[in-house]
């Protein structure tokens, strides 16, 4: 499989602290790429440094395989965080100022309208659209030049129901239409819907990445254990049980995400150990508690 962008240790600082710690993450040629991370842990920098909006501190990355990165900044449409719109023009208007800019054929502006669904907005001044529209817009503009690789901060961020409805089936559309999309969001329960791979940063560190298969297997039924000393029983049944997939959570309570099926040689294997096991439950996992668990590591 292609792959689209590759990072390897990719590190920025401000003020001696690193913004993006030694992130290395991967997108295939296909993907819809959640970057999944709280507000300030790092995202927007890290699509900044690709861009070439800012310079790395450390690392390496490379773009379509290894080509030339300005080459392939050209087969690469962004917004990065509100997008920049002529306030008293119309979407046409917008696209085609955009377009002219770049120095692009113009030809490309009524399929973009089709695509992001703005073609029947006329007139309508961009000062006057709802955020929604506004935002899918950007995305429009983002599609001019028919870049094969898009890069979005935050498309969702502050839309209501209605807006985010929206992206969410132009993203799917335009993945149908062969762009692979890398999307950063901490609107977890919208990723969970479209993404095919995730990349989950904490304090500007990656701390796990992960498909949407995987993400399936690691969710659902747990089983749910209190004891004494939370942090010792995780480590010995994942010794005990061969997978990292357990953790602690609040309450002195540790979570097995695989299925276990001997529950009385888990509690045997505490009690040799001298823990004390308070309760066992079956615990429902969902995929939100899942990333704020993980972002929680960084």
């Amino acid at each position: 499989m292609e792959t689209i962008l590759s990072t390897h240790e990719l590190t920025k600082e401000y003020s001696h602290t690193k913004v993006v710690d030694g992130v290395s993450l991967t997108v295939q040629k296909g993907d819809i790429y959640g970057f999944v991370g709280k507000n300030g842990a790092g995202k927007t920098t890290f699509i900044r440094m690709i861009l070439g909006l800012a310079r790395p501190d450390g690392g390496t990355f490379s773009m379509f395989g290894g080509e030339d990165k300005n080459t392939a900044r050209r087969k690469t449409g962004s917004l990065i965080e509100s997008p920049a719109l002529y306030r008293n023009m119309n979407a046409r208007e917008n696209l085609n100022m955009y377009c002219t800019m770049l120095g692009l054929d113009k030809k490309q502006i009524d399929e973009i309208l089709t695509t992001v669904g703005l073609e029947n907005t006329g007139r309508k001044k961009a000062k006057d659209f709802s955020l929604g529209m506004k935002q899918r817009l950007g995305i429009g503009m983002a599609l001019v030049g028919d870049p094969e690789f898009l890069m979005l901060d935050e498309p969702i961020n502050g839309l209501d129901p209605k807006g985010i409805v929206e992206i969410r089936e132009l993203l799917l559309k335009l993945r149908e239409a062969g762009k692979t999309i890398f999307i950063s969001s901490h609107y977890l329960g919208e990723l969970e819907k479209i993404a095919t791979r995730y990349g989950i940063i904490s304090n500007g560190k990656l701390v796990e990445e992960l498909t949407s298969k995987e993400l399936v297997q690691r969710c659902g039924k747990r089983t749910a254990i209190k004891t004494e000393d939370p942090e010792k029983a995780a480590e010995i049944l994942k010794k005990f049980l061969h997978t990292d997939h357990i953790a602690v959570g609040e309450g002195k309570m540790i979570y097995i995400q695989d299925e276990v099926e001997d529950i009385g040689a888990v509690t045997n294997q505490l009690f040799q150990a001298g823990i004390a096991v308070k309760g066992i439950s079956d615990d429902e996992n969902s995929a939100e508690d899942y990333f704020i668990r993980k972002m929680e590591e960084g």
